[in-house]
């Protein structure tokens, strides 16, 4: 057990050992019904516990604050999945990186180079690679503050609340790039009126621990405090054979402080402060399949790297990395101010939040035989190249860091007015980063053993003498080095208004609401790129001599020194929606949305501009990193139904939409090399499909549901630069036909000692297509569909003393074991095809103690 768990079992037994004279409080009383008014989140009520409820007699109201005021579930024209803690808690949904097969439409994958950063699509919509320079298109929301960044978000948050996946564009409210859907965080807030705690124990296999305690002190009748404290440590499920630490293993700190002062009747002060700590290691990528298809540079020493890697379509428990396996880390923290002012017509509200995050990634996509004779590393190498290279020293280990620090401030106005017939929230919003990617200094990337069959090519590079000599006794190495320093400077305006009127007609069954935000963004990027290839003459273990590979050979990109980027943005995104109650428990709604996503500067270009001719394809693209890319905008109608039966047993939630995408952001991969790609808009797509919900009382103690969406989404239109539409080579690569959720919530008896209860879920995630990019590539990166087998056996409301209860569970994830891969690559020199896999099955138990509720 690590110092910091340590340190937070040791904190929780002093306090729990200092409670014994607080004062007791009663349980929540059941919701009945639920007054929905333009309340700030932190003024939503959580729904009662399981206790309170009358056997399941009734679906409990969930409120959300999806449009950025408390209403209920069925109340808010939008598809969303809305999670409180206690389905948090049965879903073991512990962060943003949990939600992919828990929302049907939703795909969240880990970066190839950093398990941390999420690449997360809605509907299709996402980002396919993760730069600095560019902005997601699913944006994430902490308490109403905007994360601009993926890197560092698969991480523990320290005390959620409440998280909502809203699903489609969110251009007005949500008005950050968030072309594809949004994500709504909301942590708890302190509560004056009593001291709570609660204090969680995790233990599972492969050295699962996690330690969890919050703990609410009420200072006076209107101020109080909140502290939760997070520790977790967990092992993966691929050893290293190899050198340094194994693959997958994770140790991290969360730590969240909430203040809360009621200043008088009108005025409520929040602060919040988040911190987390991550340390981790990446997983290796497993090859799949041999190389086939054209690798560029990579085919001199392809059939060496084919020798010393390990391949397998079934997931291995162990690799080997060559090099030593290096940790990665992630730092982020956040502070946030949050003021509401309650008038007499009106709410004002302020939110104000600093974020800072800083994340080091290590990645090492080596063939997992072990042998340092093919790398692609960034650790310590030590050659005759090297030291040519380094100005006569070996170059170094080499962890490159991507940090970000960001300002944001909103205001708001919201309220009801004309005798509640008219509802309205608008807004300016303004938003500030700087950040960039320090890859510095120059170091390893890649270097393997040639060919004999291709050294002719090479040894003809040397002196005649030399080649003649070594012709026969020694084989050439090529090895290649990057230095590189990136930097982002951007700015965002905002001002927005949504409203919403009720006329008298129809009973006050009808709603019209409009939407409008009108935006402006400022981008800035510098990008400082040396990228060199040598070729290295060894005799056996000694490294003799080194010479530049002549760029002519490998298609070497421009030199970055300074290279500044900028452009300006500006965008008017309306939304309007037709509500209407067919029943008191029934609403239909139809919905018109757009949202725009930033243009920006694409890093992996290895041109500087238009006038750096053509590239090592031999094809003029007519532009570079300096010219970028320009915003890309969807628009989408949304037809839905949100309903109540059977006196709010069954609840039955529907809606189908259409979507246009136009100007999308297309990634042209140059063809010979493995990362460079060109950046533009030569994109049109549709996408439409039918999300569905549903939950079943059909016995007392018994909940029965399902949630499943269909997605049919299509690239109509990608002009490439000859002019020819090439849309069959750019699929979305991340929108499956066919997704969903089946869960089954069983009361199997209430004795007097607390609640025995089960839940069962299975999730399901379709057919991936992948990248494809061209036609010898199709299907290299596809990922098949798997459905996952989640039980939670739950022995609940355990009475401890006058004002404690236990909850004991017992938990599994992917009962059956289940093969399932997370994501795939094509462009390793060693692999067509190589992939990451999904978690194996696991099981764990769950102690959770609560005081004082």
């Amino acid at each position: 057990m690590t110092k910091r768990v340590c340190l937070w079992a040791l904190g929780s037994l002093v306090v729990q050992a200092g409670t014994a004279a607080a004062q007791q409080s009663g349980a929540g009383e059941p919701l009945e019904t639920i007054a929905v008014a333009p309340l700030s989140a932190a003024e939503a009520p959580p729904p009662p516990p399981p206790s309170t409820r009358a056997g399941f007699a009734q679906l409990e109201e969930v409120i959300v604050t999806a449009q950025r005021t408390a209403t209920t579930l069925q109340d808010t024209p939008i598809s969303l999945e809305a999670f409180n803690e206690e389905k948090l808690q049965m879903r073991g949904i512990g962060g943003v990186e949990d939600l992919g097969t828990n929302v049907p439409s939703m795909v969240i994958e880990p970066h190839p180079l950093s398990n941390t950063t999420l690449r997360i699509t809605i509907r299709g919509v996402g980002i396919t690679d993760s730069q600095v320079t560019q902005d997601p298109a699913v944006g994430i929301y902490l308490d109403g503050v905007y994360l601009a960044r993926s890197v560092g978000l698969a991480l523990d948050l320290a005390d959620i609340q409440r998280m909502e996946v809203l699903r489609g564009p969110q251009g007005v409210l949500y008005g950050r790039n968030s072309t594809g859907g949004a994500v709504n965080i909301v942590t708890k807030r302190p509560d004056p009126t009593m001291f709570t705690m609660d204090h969680r124990v995790t233990i599972g296999q492969r050295d699962l621990f996690v330690g969890k305690s919050s703990f609410n002190v009420p200072v006076t009748d209107d101020f109080a405090v909140k502290l939760a404290v997070l520790g977790r440590q967990s092992g993966g499920f691929v050893e290293n054979t190899g050198e340094g630490e194994d693959f997958g293993d994770r140790e991290a700190l969360g730590l969240r402080f909430d203040m809360r002062w009621l200043a008088n009747d009108d005025l409520t002060v929040d602060y919040g402060y988040d911190y987390t700590d991550l340390k981790y290691v990446n997983y290796m990528f497993q090859g799949v399949l041999l190389p086939e298809t054209q690798h560029g540079l990579a085919e001199f020493f392809k059939p060496y790297a084919v020798a010393n890697s390990v391949y397998s379509d079934r997931r291995l428990d162990k690799l080997a990395s060559g090099a030593p396996m290096e940790k990665s880390g992630a730092k982020v923290s956040g502070h946030t101010l949050t003021l509401t002012q309650q008038l007499d017509a009106f709410e004002l509200k302020y939110i104000g939040a600093y974020r800072k995050l800083e994340d080091s990634q290590y990645p090492d996509l080596s063939g997992g035989g072990g042998d340092t004779g093919y790398r692609v590393d960034l650790n310590i190498y030590d050659s005759a190249a090297a030291r040519l290279a380094n100005g006569g020293e070996p170059t170094p280990l080499v962890i490159p860091v991507s940090y970000q620090h960001q300002w944001s401030h909103e205001l708001q106005i919201s309220g009801v007015a004309w005798d509640e017939r008219v509802s309205y929230i608008a807004g300016l919003y303004y938003f500030t980063e700087s950040g960039g990617e320090d890859g510095g200094p120059l170091h390893h990337i890649q270097s393997a053993t040639v060919d004999p069959q291709q050294t002719d090519v090479l040894l003809a590079l040397l002196p005649a003498g030399l080649r003649g000599l070594l012709q026969d006794n020694a084989l050439p190495r090529l090895s290649a080095y990057w230095d590189y320093n990136y930097g982002i400077r951007n700015k965002a305006y905002a001002a927005f208004g949504q409203f919403s009127f009720r006329p008298d007609t129809f009973d006050r069954r009808l709603s019209l609401t409009l939407g409008l935000r009108a935006s402006r963004d400022e981008r800035y990027a510098i990008k400082d790129f040396i990228q060199r290839q040598y070729l290295e003459v060894r005799l056996r273990d000694l490294s003799l001599a080194a010479v530049p590979v002549p760029a002519a050979i490998v298609g070497s990109p421009d030199d970055f020194v300074g290279v500044e980027a900028r452009s300006d943005y500006d965008d008017i995104s309306p939304s309007a929606t037709v509500q209407y109650e067919l029943t008191d428990m029934a609403k239909a709604y139809l919905s018109y949305s757009t949202a725009y996503k930033s243009g920006g500067f694409n890093l992996r270009d290895p041109q500087i501009s238009a006038a750096s001719g053509p590239a090592s394809d031999g094809t003029n693209y007519g532009f570079g990193f300096v010219e970028g890319y320009k915003p890309e905008r969807v628009s989408s109608w949304e037809l839905g139904l949100k309903s109540e039966w059977l006196n709010r047993a069954l609840r039955l939630n529907g809606a189908a939409f259409y979507s246009d995408y136009t100007d999308m952001q297309t990634n042209f991969m140059i063809a010979g090399t493995i990362s460079d790609t060109k950046s533009r808009n030569a994109g049109k797509a549709r996408m439409l499909g039918l999300e569905l919900e549903g939950a079943l009382i059909p016995a007392e103690n018994l909940m029965l549901g399902f949630q499943y969406a269909y997605l049919d989404a299509r690239v109509l239109e990608v002009i490439d630069v000859n002019g020819d539409n090439v849309a069959n080579l750019y699929p979305f690569i991340a929108a499956p036909r066919h997704s969903g959720v089946l869960f089954g919530d069983w009361t199997i008896a209430r004795p007097r000692w607390g609640e025995l209860r089960a839940y069962v879920n299975w999730n399901y995630l379709g057919d991936r297509t992948g990248f494809v990019i061209t036609e010898e590539r199709r299907g290299l990166t596809a990922i098949d569909g798997y459905g996952l087998l989640n039980a939670r056996m739950m022995a609940n409301n355990i009475r401890m003393g006058r004002d404690g209860t236990l909850d004991i569970a017992l938990w599994g994830k992917n009962l059956l074991d289940k093969e399932y891969e997370l994501t795939a690559v094509d462009n390793l020199p060693h692999a067509d095809r190589a992939v990451i896999w999904g978690e194996p099955r696991l099981l764990g138990i769950d102690f959770i103690y609560r005081f004082g509720r």
